[in-house]
C-alpha cells in the first residue's frame, strides 16, 4: 500500500521548475536542504536569501506524525483550535506507553488493558480530525515512518525529536511540540529560524566492525550535545553512497544528539532500493527525471566551503566502532579507548544488560547484523553473558526477520523479543532487578543515555553504540572487550575469535507482514464524540492559559536555581510518568524533579523562602500559585536538551512559572516555551547566572515595551536590601510576542480563526 500518493505527485509537480526559479531570484548553486526548505514555504512568504540562523521563516509542511504520549497533548490542543477536519496528512502512532518486561505477547496485553483509555481518545480524536492511526504494537513512529510515508524532496514535522529519521529518505523532517504541530493540522504557516547548514563530507566506505551509527557516534564526540543547535547537517560526498537508506536513517535520527534542527543525505540508488522494496515503486518512478533536485548543485559539492557554514570530514574506510557514554551521548570513545576509559574513570565493566532496538536502529539490516554476531557466538560455542532485549521497529520488520530466522537466533541465544515499541528506550521498561539503586552498566543501540532515563536507576551507566556492538560486548558480557582484537574463552575452553558482523540491508525475499497495524479514519468524522471521563486521572481537558497582564514580572521568589545538565528528561520525566501525558495537573507533579539545585546539590529539594523549609519543587511551585505568585527558574547550558516534549514548557506555565531565564537554550524547547506563552530568556553576560541567590526576589522589566532584539532587564532583590540589574536577551519576533501577550499561540490561533 502506497500513502499519499495524490499529494506526492502535487508536490512533486512542477518540482523543477520550482527549483531553478529558487535558484535563478537566490542568484547561486543550491545544497540540497536549501532546494527542500525553499520549495516549501509557506505561501505569500517571499522568496529571498534568508539569513541562516537570524530570519524567521514561514513554512508550508506536507504531514504531521505524533507518537501516542505527545499526541494526546497535542489532539487536546487541536481541539481547542476551532479546526474540524486536518489541513495536512496526519498520523498518531501507538509506540510508547507499551512497557517491556515479559516478553512481547504479554506486554502488549498489559499496555492494550492499562491503556485503554487513551488508546480509545487517540482512535476518537483520529477518527473525528481525519488522522491515520497506527495501533499498539504496529512499530516505532520513525520506522513506520521511513517505510510508509517518508519521500524525496518532502517536508514534515514530528512531535518526537527524533523525526529528523525521514533524513535518510532525502525528506527534510523536524521534531517539534505539539502545539507546531497543531498550526500545520491547522492549515496555519509554520515558523522555523532558517537552519545553518552544517556539511558533513564522507569519504571512503564502511568495513568490518563499522556501521552507520559510528558516524553520528564520532559526529557527536566533535559537535557536542549543542553543536548542532540551529542547524540543518547535510551529508554529502562519495561514501553517502554506500550507506543503506535505513542506515543513513539512523545518522539523522540521531543528529538530534547534536542539537540539529535536522539531516539530510542525497538522494541515490540506496534510496531508491529501499523505496521499492517497502511497496513504494510509483515513488521511484515519479522522481527518474529530477533527481538533481534531491542532491546539491554540482557547484556546491565542488566547493562546499563556500555553501556551508562548517564543514567536517569523515573518512567511513578509517572509521572505527564507538561507544558513547555514560550519562550523555557526546562522551564519544572509539572501541580501541574504551577500555583505558573504563578503568580510568572506574566504571562497572560488568555490563548486565544490552539492549537492541529503539527508533534509531531497529530495521531489517540492524537485526540482520547483531543476529550474524550472536550466530557466529553460538557456533564458536559461545553464550551471551549479558541479558538480551531486543524491540524491532516495526510489525514488518518483526514478521519479516521471524520469516527468515533472524529473531530464531536471538531467541534460542537467551534474548528476549519485545514488542514493537519504544521500551527501555524512553523509560518503559520494568526492569526490577536495579531495585536496590546498583551500580551497573547497560549498552544499548539507543540514541541517549541520560542518568535514569532507560531504567530509573541513577547508578546505571548506559552506553550507546550500534547493534552489531552491543551483540559482541553481550557475549563477553564485559566492557572492556573489543571484539576487532580480543578473544574469547568457549565453553570447551578453547580461545576463539568473533568475525565482524555480515547481513542484508534488505530482505532477499522483500519484506512481508499479515497485519502492519494501520486504521484508516472514517469518512465522516462530524459522527464521532470525543468524550474525556470527569474523574479521569489520564485524561484532562485543556482550558486556556490566562492571557498577560500587561505588566512587568516584579519581585517573584526563584523557584530553582538548576546545576548542570538539564534536559527535558530532568524537567519532565517520562517512564512512570507517560500516563500522565493527557492530564497536566497530574503530570505537573514531575516538574523539574530530576534538576539538581545548585544551592544544596539535591534533587527536588529547594527553599520555601517563607518558611526556609525544603520542599519538592513541584509542591513549593503549587504553594507560589496558591499564594497568588508566580516564580522565576534559572538554569545552565542547553537547557530542555534532549526530547521534543513540550510537557516541560506546559508544566512550568500551568504551575504559573513567569519565566525561565538560562545560559542557553535547546532550539525545540526554547519554541515549546514559546508557544505557550513563557518568557525564555539568556543571561547576555552568563556570568550573571552567579549572582541569583536562593531568596532573591527576581522582577523582570521592560514588558510593557516587549519588542524584537530589545533586551529585558531582569533585577535581583536580595534579601539583605541589595539589588542588582543586569540585562537579559530574548530571541522573540513580533507574531511570537504576540504569542505571549495572548498567553499561548493557541490562544492567538483560535482568536484568528473566531474571525476568519
Amino acid at each position: 500500500m502506497i500513502f499519499d500518493l495524490e499529494l506526492i505527485k502535487h508536490v512533486y509537480a512542477h518540482y523543477q521548475e520550482k527549483v531553478n526559479h529558487i535558484r535563478q531570484v537566490i542568484g547561486r548553486p543550491l545544497t540540497l536542504t536549501e532546494k527542500i526548505l525553499y520549495a516549501h514555504l509557506a505561501q505569500g512568504e517571499e522568496l529571498k536569501d534568508y539569513q541562516r540562523g537570524e530570519d524567521y521563516v514561514n513554512f508550508a509542511p506536507d504531514r504531521v506524525a505524533m507518537q501516542d504520549a505527545t499526541a494526546q497533548m497535542a489532539l487536546l490542543q487541536l481541539m481547542n483550535s476551532g479546526r474540524d477536519r486536518v489541513a495536512v496528512p496526519s498520523t498518531v502512532h501507538c509506540d510508547h506507553l507499551i512497557q517491556a518486561y515479559k516478553n512481547a505477547y504479554d506486554d502488549l496485553i498489559i499496555a492494550e488493558n492499562s491503556n485503554q483509555e487513551v488508546y480509545q481518545f487517540l482512535r476518537d480524536v483520529s477518527n473525528k480530525y481525519g488522522i491515520g492511526f497506527w495501533q499498539p504494537d504496529a512499530g516505532i513512529i520513525h520506522q513506520v515512518i521511513l517505510e510508509n510515508y517518508a519521500f524525496p524532496g518532502g517536508m514534515m514535522i514530528g512531535t518526537d525529536s527524533h523525526t529528523p529519521n525521514a533524513g535518510g529518505l532525502s525528506m527534510i523532517a523536524i521534531g517539534v511540540g505539539g502545539a507546531d504541530a497543531v498550526d500545520v493540522m491547522a492549515g496555519m504557516p509554520w515558523e522555523l529560524k532558517m537552519p545553518r547548514l552544517i556539511g558533513v563530507k564522507l569519504t571512503g566506505k564502511l568495513s568490518g566492525w563499522a556501521a552507520a551509527k559510528d558516524v553520528i557516534l564520532k559526529l557527536a564526540g566533535i559537535l557536542t550535545v549543542k553543536g548542532g543547535t540551529n542547524s540543518i547537517i547535510e551529508y554529502f560526498g562519495e561514501g553517502t553512497k554506500s550507506l543503506s537508506a535505513t542506515g543513513k536513517a539512523t545518522i539523522c535520527n540521531m543528529g538530534a544528539e547534536v542539537g540539529a534542527t535536522a539531516s539530510i543525505f542525497p538522494y541515490d540508488q540506496k534510496s531508491a532500493d529501499y523505496l521499492a522494496i517497502t511497496g513504494r515503486k510509483q515513488i521511484v518512478d515519479l522522481v527518474n527525471d529530477f533527481i538533481d533536485c534531491f542532491n546539491p548543485d554540482a557547484q556546491v559539492l565542488a566547493e562546499p566551503s563556500k555553501y556551508y557554514d562548517q564543514i567536517i570530514e569523515i573518512n567511513l574506510s578509517e572509521l572505527e566502532p564507538y561507544v558513547n557514554g555514560p550519562f550523555t551521548p557526546d562522551l564519544a570513545y572509539p572501541i580501541s579507548q574504551l577500555a583505558a576509559a573504563v578503568k580510568a574513570h572506574n566504571y562497572p565493566n560488568n555490563m548486565e544488560v544490552g539492549l537492541i532496538g529503539s527508533c534509531t536502529n531497529s530495521s531489517y539490516e540492524d537485526m540482520s547484523r547483531a543476529s550474524s554476531v550472536i550466530d557466529d557466538a553460538t557456533k564458536l560455542g559461545l553464550t551471551v553473558k549479558a541479558k538480551l532485549i531486543i524491540n524491532p521497529g516495526s510489525q514488518q520488520v518483526k514478521f519479516t526477520a521471524q520469516r527468515d530466522g533472524i529473531l530464531d537466533t536471538f531467541a534460542q541465544a537467551g534474548a528476549i523479543i519485545m514488542a514493537n515499541a519504544c521500551g527501555p528506550c524512553i523509560g518503559q521498561w520494568r526492569r526490577d532487578d536495579v531495585n536496590d539503586q546498583h551500580l551497573n552498566s547497560i549498552v544499548t543501540s539507543f540514541n541517549r543515555n541520560f542518568a535514569k532515563r532507560n531504567d530509573g536507576n541513577p547508578n546505571t551507566h548506559a552506553f550507546v553504540c550500534s547493534p552489531e556492538i552491543v551483540a559482541a560486548l553481550s557475549i563477553a558480557g564485559t566492557l572492556t572487550f573489543n571484539p576487532l582484537t580480543d578473544t574469547l574463552v568457549n565453553n570447551q575452553g578453547e580461545t576463539v575469535k568473533l568475525s565482524a558482523p555480515v547481513g542484508d540491508e534488505l530482505p532477499k525475499n522483500g519484506f512481508d507482514v499479515d497485519n502492519a497495524g494501520y486504521v484508516a479514519p472514517i469518512a465522516d468524522g462530524s459522527l464521532v464524540t470525543v468524550t474525556i471521563a470527569p474523574n479521569s486521572e489520564r485524561l484532562q481537558p485543556l482550558l486556556p492559559f490566562t492571557a498577560w497582564d500587561g505588566k512587568d514580572i516584579t519581585l517573584q521568589p526563584l523557584l530553582i536555581k538548576a546545576a548542570g545538565k538539564c534536559t527535558t528528561d530532568h524537567i519532565s520525566m517520562a517512564g512512570q510518568w507517560l500516563k500522565y501525558r493527557g492530564h497536566l495537573d497530574n503530570i505537573a507533579n514531575n516538574m523539574l524533579i530530576g534538576a539538581v539545585n545548585a544551592f544544596n546539590g539535591k534533587t527536588n529539594s529547594v527553599m520555601d523562602p517563607q518558611s526556609k523549609a525544603y520542599l519538592a519543587v513541584p509542591e513549593l511551585a503549587r504553594k507560589f500559585k496558591a499564594d497568588g505568585l508566580g516564580s522565576i527558574v534559572v538554569a545552565e547550558e542547553n537547557y530542555g536538551e534532549g526530547s521534543s516534549r513540550e510537557h516541560a514548557a506546559m508544566e512550568p506555565r500551568f504551575l504559573n512559572v513567569k519565566a525561565i531565564v538560562v545560559k542557553s537554550f535547546a532550539r525545540i524547547h526554547e519554541t515549546n516555551l514559546k508557544k505557550q506563552g513563557m518568557l525564555a530568556l539568556t543571561f547576555v553576560n552568563k556570568e550573571d547566572y552567579d549572582k541569583v541567590l536562593e531568596d532573591d526576589k527576581i522582577s523582570i522589566l521592560g514588558l510593557t515595551e516587549f519588542t524584537q532584539g530589545k533586551n529585558l532587564t531582569m533585577v535581583l532583590t536580595h534579601s539583605d536590601g541589595n539589588v542588582e540589574a543586569f540585562p537579559v536577551a530574548h530571541t522573540y519576533n513580533d507574531a511570537q510576542i504576540s504569542w505571549f501577550k495572548a498567553g499561548s499561540a493557541l490562544n492567538k490561533l483560535k482568536a484568528e480563526f473566531k474571525n476568519s
